[in-house]
C-alpha cells in the first residue's frame, strides 16, 4: 500500500501556479519592441471528453521593450480545432482591461479556451497604440498549440 506524504503546510496558490508555469514551454514573438510570451496548459478538471469539451488555460506576458508607453486597445484571435474549423474572436482589451504598458515593464494575464476537439492551435494580434504620438500598430501573438492527452497524431 502506498504511503502518501502530506506537506507540513499547504502551498500558497500563487506559488503553485508559478511552479506549474515554470515547467511549460514559452511561445514568443516580438513586434515593434513589444514582446508577447505565451504558456498554455491542459485543464483536465474542466474538460469533458465524453461531451466533446476540451479546455486549456494560457498565460500571456506582454512586455514593452521599447522607449515609449503602449496601450493595448483590442485583440483578435484565430482559434483552429483539429478538424480545421477556425473561429475568429475580436474584442476590446484583454480580461476586461486596456492596459498601458510603460517601457521596461510588462502586463500579464491568464485566460482560457475550449474546443470541441482534443487539440488545436491559436494565434492572433493585439491592436495597440503608441502612448506618445497615438500611432496604431499590430503586435503578433505567436501561434501556440492546444494539446490534450486525447489528441492522437499520425505522421504519414
Amino acid at each position: 500500500m502506498a504511503d502518501w506524504a502530506v506537506p507540513p503546510h499547504a502551498q500558497d496558490p500563487d506559488d503553485a501556479v508559478a511552479e506549474l508555469f515554470a515547467s511549460l514551454p514559452v511561445y514568443e514573438a516580438v513586434t515593434d519592441g513589444v514582446r508577447v510570451q505565451v504558456q498554455v496548459f491542459w485543464l483536465p478538471d474542466q474538460s469533458e471528453p465524453d461531451e466533446h469539451t476540451y479546455c486549456w488555460a494560457y498565460r500571456i506576458r506582454i512586455g514593452n521593450d521599447g522607449t515609449q508607453p503602449v496601450q493595448l486597445l483590442e485583440r483578435t484571435w484565430h482559434i483552429t480545432d483539429t478538424l480545421g474549423r477556425t473561429e475568429h474572436v475580436h474584442g476590446p482589451g484583454v480580461v476586461g482591461e486596456q492596459p498601458v504598458i510603460q517601457p521596461g515593464t510588462q502586463f500579464e494575464y491568464t485566460s482560457g479556451a475550449s474546443l470541441p476537439t482534443p487539440g488545436g492551435f491559436m494565434h492572433g494580434a493585439y491592436h495597440m497604440r503608441h502612448g506618445t504620438d497615438g500611432t496604431r500598430f499590430d503586435v503578433t501573438i505567436p501561434p501556440f498549440s492546444l494539446d490534450s492527452p486525447f489528441l492522437h497524431r499520425q505522421i504519414h
